[in-house]
Order: structure tokens, then sequence, then C-alpha cells
């Protein structure tokens, strides 16, 4: 593994994230494990702080800025989760927060990041560069930037996630033979992989993307980094970065048995099921890797599946909305 990053990080994160964070559980519905003829677990970040995984990888690297340097504050790029994330974090800790966000973010994703006190600079994803206005704020304020995935203190963070799957699936005396990630720019999947790597290493981690923003997956097939056509479309407004991180996917290319796509169609049919059968809301990024498992992307015959729901900060009208046409078709 790089040099950058070990199991230990993943461990030390969660003696940080502890009291802090909420330990999400494994959830199992007997009727869904009946349709799909395996054993589906759920681990549910829409219940964590924030509505999703991000505040693991933004607390703990928030944690490790020197004292002297805490008060110039944070700055961070996201279409929402991790913003929230950031913006929660730097207020427990009673620092400023700056996030720069794209101007069609989902309300609720923009209302919670202000709410938590952080001021939310808006960009146009077509026109503008986020990372070139990021570190114009950085400069400006001498501030700290929160990367949302490419640094090994935020990938320690999602990596918990992983860690409290396989203390929960030792608890229970199981064996998971599968687990399902949602992929954006490749933190979560990268520090879960890591996580399970050491503690189930016979298990067979895979990234899950929207079929139009599935850079992992080709970026793993190809065996170098491959960008997204900007012309791409999906409602999942979480997993849409324009490429895998360098340290995210030197790690994911190790450690991943490979890289899933699934289609809108498939994210609306997952959403459903998560609210019929689960009594879940889920956005669409968040249901991704469920929507692997539904649709058959991945075999899951006689298996034991372990699905990461990243996040659940949906739009009431769009939630709406998707679960109709979902119903409908």
């Amino acid at each position: 593994m790089p040099p950058l990053l070990s199991v230990d990080d993943i461990r030390h994160a969660a003696d940080t994230l502890d009291g802090k964070a909420r330990k999400t559980p494994l959830l199992e519905s007997p009727l869904l494990n009946q349709r799909l003829g395996c054993r589906l677990l759920i681990k549910p970040e829409m219940l964590q702080v924030t509505g999703s995984f991000k505040f693991r990888g933004a607390y703990n690297r928030i944690s490790q800025i020197p004292k002297a340097d805490l008060h110039h504050g944070v700055v961070a790029f996201s279409s929402g989760n991790h913003a929230q994330g950031v913006a929660l974090a730097a207020q427990m800790m009673g620092i400023p927060a700056r996030i720069i966000m794209p101007g069609d973010a989902p309300s609720i994703k923009i209302d919670n990041t202000r709410a938590y006190g952080a001021q939310v600079v808006f960009y146009d994803r077509a026109t503008d560069d986020r990372e070139a206005l990021s570190d114009e704020l950085t400069r400006k304020h001498r501030a700290t930037l929160i990367r949302p995935y490419d640094d090994p203190a935020i990938i320690a963070g999602q990596g918990t996630v992983g860690l409290e799957i396989a203390d929960e699936l030792r608890r229970m005396k199981i064996h998971a033979d599968l687990v399902l990630v949602p992929c954006g720019g490749g933190g979560l999947v990268a520090g879960t992989a890591l996580t399970m790597a050491t503690e189930s290493p016979k298990t067979k981690v895979y990234s899950v993307e929207p079929k139009d923003f599935d850079d992992t997956a080709r970026s793993l097939a190809a065996g170098n980094r491959l960008a997204n056509a900007p012309d791409g479309r999906s409602m999942c407004d979480a997993l849409l970065s324009p490429e895998p991180g360098k340290l995210t996917f030197e790690l994911n290319r190790r450690l991943l048995a490979g890289g899933l796509a699934v289609s809108d169609f498939d994210v609306g049919n997952a959403m459903m099921c998560a609210f019929d059968d689960l009594k879940l809301i889920s956005e669409p990024g968040g249901a991704v890797a469920l929507a692997a498992a539904l649709s058959g992307t991945v075999n899951t015959d006689n298996q034991t599946v372990v699905v990461v729901m990243s996040g659940g900060n949906v739009d009431a009208e769009t939630f709406r909305d998707v679960l109709g046409a979902a119903r409908l078709a």
C-alpha cells in the first residue's frame, strides 16, 4: 500500500470519531432476502450525522489541522454532502468554513450547509473551475483546504465505515462475500476496501457508479485514470466527480475486485425498495450500490452481500418524483 495510508490510520480515525460520529448498524429485510435469493445487509449512512458518511472524513481531517492554523478556518468544494460534513465539523471546533457549491445543488444540501454556519460560494459546473476558486479562497483567508476525497485523513475517516462493517460481521459470526460501495471520487470505497483487505481478505469489494460517471470502473479496466465526458448526465448529484482521485485510484486499483455502473432507472427502483422494505430515505447517489444488487449488475445468488447506502440528503420534491416514476414503471 502507499505509505501515506494504512489500516492503522483508519483505526486512529475511529478513535478520533468516537462520540462524534454515529456507528451505523447493518440492517436486513427477510422479505428482501427471499426475493433476491441472497442475504443482503444494508449499512445505512443516511442515519449518520449530517445525513451522509462525509462527516467521518471531514471531522478526522479538520482535527489534524495544527492549532496555530485553526483560526484561519477551512475551505471546501462540494455538491453538498462533503459541504455539510465540513460545515458541521468546523462549527464543532469553532472555526469559520467557506464552501464552494454548484448552483444546481439540491436545496436541502445548501440550506443545511448554511444552517451549520458555513458561508456558501456558488459556482457553475459547466463553466467554472471549482478547484481554482477554492485555491483563491484558501490563499485569501490563509485557510486550510479540505478536499472531498483525495486526502489520506479523509480516506481514513471514510474507512471507518469498513471498520464498523467488519466489526459487526464478526459480532454476527458471518462472512460477507461481497461489499458494494457507492463511488464518486473514490474515498469511501478506498477506505472501506483497505479495511476489508485486513479484516476480511476473502471479501470482494466493488465500486458502484452512475453509468455516465463510471470513471473509476473504466479506469480500473484501463489501468490508468480516465475522466468522464463533460456532457454526462445523472440524477446522482453526489457522485459526479470528473475523474478518480490520484490517491484513491492508487488504492482502488490494488484493492477492488472491479467497478460496476447502474442506470438512473435502476437507482430509482433502489430508492423505492429502500423506502418500502427498509423504511429508509435515500438520495440517488446513496442508492447506487443497492441498485447494483437489485438489478443483477453483479451476481448475488446464495451469497452474503453488504451494501453501503452512503446518504439521504434528497429534496422532498425529488424524492416524491423519483418514487412516483419508479412505481409507474
